[in-house]
């Protein structure tokens, strides 16, 4: 069974409103009665260790960093997933779209491939073709489902829940800036030195590899 990102999660309970619910090492953690502000925090906390702790999601963005040649691209392409992941994940979480899964897990490795794969045939493009923004938005929109995943949300909704959300995909947007912030400086180095040549093709080999395996991994196959 492939599971939910490569990461562990934690178990929260939203005493009154349902429960959020991470499998996870650490122990579970009750919080809804907690003050919303409190609360608010600890689910920030949790969508940023989720989006560092989660690999396959980190090496989509490595990916998208890589087809980046200009800053401008890095913020086009970011506010692009940005948005679609949004769209999603509160879609998922809130329970209004259910998607299985083992369905979204092995897109997501697919994802990382095919951004990856397409950075090396695109060099000449500088990353940047007609392609680039349709598709890293529809990919966008299942890694929302991916981060969705990690939250199994029960009982009715409320706004005390819908706050729990929404800082929880704060916790995400604020720190994809961060990992942007270190990875592209370096990425943008690598081409402007005498190992310029190898600065897509060197990290896009591991990256390709690691999904593919991802992709074997996830899929249902029969024993």
């Amino acid at each position: 069974m492939p599971q939910v990102s490569a990461c562990p999660f934690r178990q929260l309970h939203l005493e009154g409103t349902g429960s959020a619910v991470l499998t996870t090492r650490a122990p579970a953690v009750e919080v809804g009665g907690h003050p919303a502000s409190l609360q608010a925090l600890e689910f920030l906390v949790l969508g940023a260790e989720h989006l560092v702790t989660g690999l396959d999601h980190v090496l989509f963005l490595l990916a998208l960093l890589i087809g980046a040649r200009r800053p401008r691209d890095v913020v086009v392409t970011a506010s692009a997933f940005t948005a679609a992941h949004s769209i999603t994940f509160l879609l998922a979480a809130m329970g209004i779209v259910e998607v299985p899964a083992r369905v979204v897990e092995p897109v997501v490795a697919v994802s990382i491939t095919v951004v990856a794969v397409a950075n090396l045939f695109g060099r000449a493009e500088g990353g940047a073709g007609r392609w680039r923004l349709p598709v890293v938005f529809a990919f966008g929109l299942v890694h929302g489902l991916g981060f969705a995943g990690a939250l199994d949300i029960g009982g009715s909704g409320s706004w005390e829940l819908l706050l729990s959300l929404l800082s929880f995909d704060l916790g995400i947007e604020v720190t994809q800036p961060a990992i942007v912030a270190v990875l592209f400086p370096l990425l943008r180095w690598l081409r402007r030195s005498p190992a310029h040549r190898w600065a897509v093709a060197a990290p896009t080999v591991p990256i390709v590899t690691v999904s593919l395996y991802w992709l074997v991994d996830r899929l249902p196959l029969p024993l």
